[in-house]
C-alpha cells in the first residue's frame, strides 16, 4: 500500500521577512531547524514584494527558485543572471552573492550535502486527467497546488487537493498517478533523491 500525506493550507505557518513573507512546506528530517541550516532538504513558498531584495547566504546548501507567478531576473556575482518567468527555474549554489529584481511568487528547493532535487510544473485543464509517472530512485516526491482544485485516486481512495495543499509521498512505490481536475489547475512537482539518514 502506498503511504502518502496531505499537509493542507490551513496548517502552513507563513512568516515574514524583508521582501514579503514566506511559509515553510517541509523539511527534512522533520528535527531539523532551518535557522541551524541541518536539514538535508527544505521546501518553501515566498512573496516576493519589494522591487529588490537581498539573498541570505547560505554555505554548503544548493538552491532551486521556480517562480509561480510575476516574474523576476536574480543576479548573482561572477555568475550569469537568469530571467525568470512563470514556472521557470533557476540552480545557484547558496554562498553565491545574489539579489533580485522584480516582484513574484516562488517555489524554493534548498538541499544539502548529496541529496539532490528538481522542480518541473504541471498544468491540468478543468475536466482533464493528467498522468505523472513516478521513478524509482525518488526518495520523497511532492505536489503542491499552486492553483485549482483536483481529484486524485489513491489505494482505491479519493482524495482531493485544494489551492495551497501539498502532497507528500516518502520512499513511494507508486508506479504513477492520475490527476483529474475539477478546476484548472497548477502543480509544482519536486523531486528528491538521497535524502535518506
Amino acid at each position: 500500500m502506498t503511504e502518502y500525506s496531505i499537509i493542507p493550507f490551513a496548517h502552513q505557518k507563513a512568516k515574514t521577512w524583508p521582501g514579503g513573507t514566506t511559509t515553510e512546506l517541509f523539511i527534512f528530517p522533520a528535527t531539523a531547524e532551518y535557522p541551524l541550516r541541518n536539514f538535508r532538504f527544505r521546501i518553501s513558498t515566498a512573496t516576493v514584494e519589494t522591487e529588490s531584495s537581498e539573498f541570505t547566504i547560505l554555505s554548503g546548501i544548493s538552491r532551486q527558485l521556480m517562480v509561480l507567478s510575476g516574474a523576476t531576473v536574480l543576479h548573482h556575482e561572477g555568475h550569469p543572471s537568469s530571467y525568470l518567468g512563470r514556472f521557470d527555474a533557476a540552480t545557484f549554489e547558496g554562498d553565491w552573492k545574489t539579489s533580485s529584481v522584480g516582484r513574484c511568487t516562488d517555489f524554493n528547493l534548498m538541499t544539502s550535502g548529496n541529496t539532490s532535487g528538481a522542480l518541473s510544473a504541471l498544468t491540468v485543464q478543468k475536466g482533464q486527467d493528467v498522468t505523472y509517472f513516478f521513478r524509482e530512485h525518488h526518495t520523497f516526491v511532492f505536489f503542491y497546488l499552486f492553483s485549482g482544485e483536483t481529484s486524485l485516486l489513491i489505494n482505491k481512495q479519493t482524495d482531493t487537493l485544494h489551492q495551497g495543499d501539498l502532497l507528500v509521498f516518502q520512499q513511494p512505490v507508486i508506479n504513477a498517478l492520475t490527476f483529474s481536475s475539477i478546476e484548472d489547475c497548477e502543480l509544482v512537482v519536486c523531486e528528491i533523491e538521497n535524502a535518506s539518514l
